[in-house]
């Protein structure tokens, strides 16, 4: 784009765009988060725990991890904050990553900043509970 560029003259005019379809285009109805929400959540569901078990010993974030899926969980979480957390737990759990994680020193990287960065957007959601309850399942983990 150039310094003569000028936008469309729908751009930010209701009256260029019509107050119907301007709606239209808004429609919750027809948004996709709904769906991208359960996919995540059926990730998380059938690979979160298989991989945390077999990782949790090796990787600095386990316990946050395990905090974030027990507040996306939590009736008491709202539905925005749990939407960004299945995001950033099923890419934990997916099999291709950006980094892979057989790659030893480097491979949960990209996983932990992930889920840093969806903590510190919604981390204030994470409850002592939450984080109590992840500590639990370690020390657990641990003692087996």
């Amino acid at each position: 784009m150039n310094a003569n560029a000028k936008p469309s003259p729908d751009v930010n005019s209701p009256e260029g765009l019509g107050k119907a379809a301007a709606e239209a285009v808004l429609d919750k109805e027809k948004s996709l988060l709904p769906a991208v929400v359960r996919l995540n959540e059926q990730k998380v569901a059938r690979g979160f725990w298989p991989k945390i078990r077999k990782v949790a010993a090796r990787i600095p974030f386990a316990d946050d991890a395990l905090s974030v899926w027990w507040c996306v969980r939590d009736p008491a979480t709202p539905a925005a904050a749990k939407g960004l957390m299945l995001a950033a737990l099923a890419y934990f759990v997916l099999p291709t990553d950006a980094i892979p994680d057989m790659i030893a020193g480097l491979g949960f990287t990209d996983d932990a900043a992930v889920l840093a960065a969806v903590l510190a957007v919604v981390g204030k959601h994470v409850k002592p509970a939450h984080k109590a309850a992840a500590r639990g399942f370690l020390d657990r983990l641990a003692d087996d």
